[in-house]
């Protein structure tokens, strides 16, 4: 260790303010009927991530009611710790709102800013030994909890390097998970086009509408407006564009396909908690020897169908596969294969819609807590299409395939880039590497 590091308590680094460390429950205070549209967001823990930003949905409360809950605000650098639930992990408040409060069953620390980069304290406790800090004194019988967190929290030692030092490692770590989010978002974007192109198509048949009604069909070429009819007729779901077809949900995709793999093989594993909420490809998986579960193959949808993670959204396009190898993963999924002439991301893009979600939504059954969707509750479910060899489904597939490949590099790079954080992460933190080391490696992967 560096002469010129020192160590401190986390209860030496809190700003002298009384509120610069505080813990919840809050929620006692903050009901679901004090939720708004708009506001201050809450966090809670699921919106900690595995980088600087928070994920997921927030929920929000008015400023007049934050203001009453002033000891819970957040702001800009204050960390904020689960205590119940998802301990051990961290998350710091960025300067994308003026400011948070928290949830119940959080902590926050807001540093002295003349001792601590909030940064740095960030990857700290992301690192293994400040992770292991903040489990020590954790339980893992029934709720995941911390004794006395506060406590806790206040006792931990940490060792700082000086303050530009600190400084130059956050920012260090700080650019990998930066161009982690950008990727992410530029994902959310590119994403978001195919899921509207999808909607337009085959749900809202915005096309056939245009045609129908004398208008020209924006965005779209000659030849491609020619694939759409000019009207409709009607339908068991209503008005469907003519020539197209109400069918059952077997007759356009294979349900839970075949998939071989031998027992004890080892083998792509995808776990429930793996799967995304948002966006198609899980950003880790683990090699696992084959037990019970369900098998898929690149191309494949899955959907997790018990609750609450179907009610969460958590849909996978599955993308990360070598060519001829097979995967598998729990039980609770459902896999979705288009029949042939219909491009593998239809299933995806289809999965991902509200009408399909709520429709299995309400097909749950079993006792409460444990409900799940039969498999074969999805033949009741009908979609309109043209039939599979129509050509639309050909330049359907042109359009959207490349995107989602777009989104798969940004995917494959993101996942690289974590490798490398991670692997610095332990030995900037610890001093065993050095900036100026860190910064050339940085530089050649980014």
């Amino acid at each position: 260790m560096a002469s010129e590091w020192r160590r401190y308590t986390i209860d030496q680094l809190k700003a002298d303010s009384n509120a610069s460390i505080a813990i919840g429950p809050f929620g006692s205070r903050m009901k679901s009927d004090t939720y708004v549209a708009s506001g201050v967001p809450v966090i809670r823990g699921n919106n900690i991530s595995d980088t600087k930003e928070f994920v997921d949905d927030f929920v929000f409360i008015t400023a007049e009611f934050a203001d009453r809950l002033r000891s819970q605000n957040v702001r800009d650098g204050d960390l904020v710790f689960p205590h119940r639930g998802n301990i051990g992990t961290v998350g710091i408040v960025g300067k994308l709102q003026p400011r948070y409060v928290l949830s119940t069953s959080l902590m926050k620390l807001t540093c002295n800013r003349s001792l601590a980069e909030p940064l740095f304290l960030f990857y700290f406790f992301r690192s293994p030994a400040g992770h292991h800090k903040l489990m020590e004194h954790a339980s893992t019988v029934g709720t995941p909890g911390i004794g006395s967190p506060l406590t806790s929290l206040r006792s931990i030692e940490v060792n700082l390097p000086p303050l530009h030092e600190q400084q130059a490692i956050a920012c260090i770590l700080g650019v990998l998970d930066d161009k982690i989010e950008l990727n992410r978002r530029r994902n959310r974007t590119l994403e978001a086009m195919a899921r509207a192109i999808f909607q337009s198509w085959f749900v809202d048949f915005d096309p056939v509408r245009a045609k129908a009604d004398g208008r020209a069909l924006a965005g779209l070429s000659p030849d491609l407006a020619a694939l759409f009819p000019d009207s409709f007729e009607e339908s068991a779901l209503g008005p469907i564009p003519k020539g197209w077809r109400v069918r059952p949900l077997p007759e356009v995709f294979e349900i839970n396909p075949t998939r071989t793999l031998a027992k004890g093989s080892l083998a792509p594993y995808l776990d429930m908690a793996n799967m995304p909420t948002q966006g198609p490809s899980p950003e880790s998986w683990v090699m696992r020897e084959t037990g019970s579960g369900m098998k898929f193959i690149n191309g494949d949808t899955l959907v997790a169908r018990i609750t609450p993670c179907l009610e969460n959204g958590k849909t996978a396009f599955v993308d990360f596969l070598r060519d001829g190898e097979v995967g598998w993963g729990s039980t609770e999924y459902i896999v979705l294969r288009p029949k042939k002439g219909i491009p593998p991301i239809f299933a995806y893009l289809l999965a991902r819609t509200q009408d399909f979600r709520a429709f299995a939504i309400q097909q749950m059954t079993g006792s409460s807590g444990r409900q799940r969707v039969p498999a074969d509750s999805l033949d009741k479910y009908s979609v309109a299409t043209p039939d599979n060899d129509s050509p639309l489904f050909t330049r359907f597939g042109g359009i959207v395939s490349p995107v989602f490949s777009q989104i798969t590099a940004a995917v494959e790079q993101s996942r690289t880039l974590a490798a490398l954080r991670d692997a610095l992460l332990p030995k900037l933190i610890s001093g065993e590497l050095r900036v100026p080391d860190a910064e050339r490696i940085v530089g050649r992967a980014t």
